[in-house]
């Protein structure tokens, strides 16, 4: 069968019950366009709705991909960054809505961004850029993203995506470890939740995907003894004056 006919037939699938998780039509058109088979190795089980393996990392299933890219709410022109290239079909998608131009793309795996950059010229989407980057990171030279969608769980979001927003900004990821739940996060804070997925955990610098023991925690540790230091407000961060109480005694008047 033709690769346009899966893809229609996918699409089609993802639109209707029992399955009923694709309602976006950008979405539904961009994931129509995008040769799917480019981006995985067994042609004949492309475009099946499960997950596939390729370089130690998992192909999201197709009805995943369009949770993930619906809770980010998309629209053309917009610039997105993605933490987690893996082979690029995501990007694939994110470039058809917005163009290819504007998606960006890192992870941590050296292999996998040289998988993603050769799926990508394949299919025709040379002009997404893709990096290997510590995802947590972010890419701050392309910075501010309107969009940032990572794709790894994480109990909090990284600081520095967060910082990487633009004003409108959007980031969704998977918050949780064991439980998991999608949720979208704006800059001003306000907080969408989806429903529960799961997602291998975001990796740091150093780490393997088959680690037992993950350092990820040190970097939340981190960033969350950074956020309780910065809301703390004692005397030690007033400035101190004198002044005089006139009957020859001084006292300390502190002022923020």
């Amino acid at each position: 069968m033709e690769p346009a006919v899966l893809r229609e037939d996918m699409v089609d699938g993802l639109e209707s019950p029992p399955r009923d998780v694709l309602g976006d039509e950008d979405v539904a058109v961009a994931m129509r366009d995008v040769p799917r088979h480019a981006f995985v190795d067994d042609e004949r089980t492309a475009y099946a709705d499960r997950d596939h393996e390729a370089l130690g990392t998992r192909v999201l299933a197709p009805s995943t991909v369009a949770r993930l890219l619906q809770a980010l709410s998309l629209e053309p022109d917009q610039t997105v960054l993605i933490v987690g290239a893996g082979v690029g079909y995501t990007a694939a998608v994110a470039a058809e809505i917005v163009g290819e131009t504007n998606v960006h793309a890192v992870d941590i795996s050296r292999p996998l961004v040289v998988e993603a950059r050769g799926n990508l010229a394949e299919a025709g989407y040379e002009g997404v850029l893709v990096d290997r980057r510590d995802g947590a990171d972010g890419l701050p030279e392309y910075a501010p993203f309107d969009r940032v969608l990572l794709e790894a769980a994480a109990v909090d979001p990284p600081r520095a995506l967060l910082e990487q927003l633009t004003d409108c900004g959007r980031l969704v990821f998977p918050r949780g470890t064991q439980k998991q739940r999608l949720e979208a996060v704006s800059s001003d804070g306000v907080v969408d939740r989806f429903e529960p997925v799961s997602f291998d955990p975001l990796l740091v610098e150093g780490e393997q995907s088959g680690a037992v023991e993950r350092n990820r925690t040190t970097r939340e540790d981190r960033e969350r003894a950074q956020r309780r230091a910065e809301s703390r407000r004692g005397w030690e961060h007033n400035w101190i004056e004198w002044e005089d109480t006139g009957d020859g005694q001084s006292r300390r008047r502190s002022s923020r």
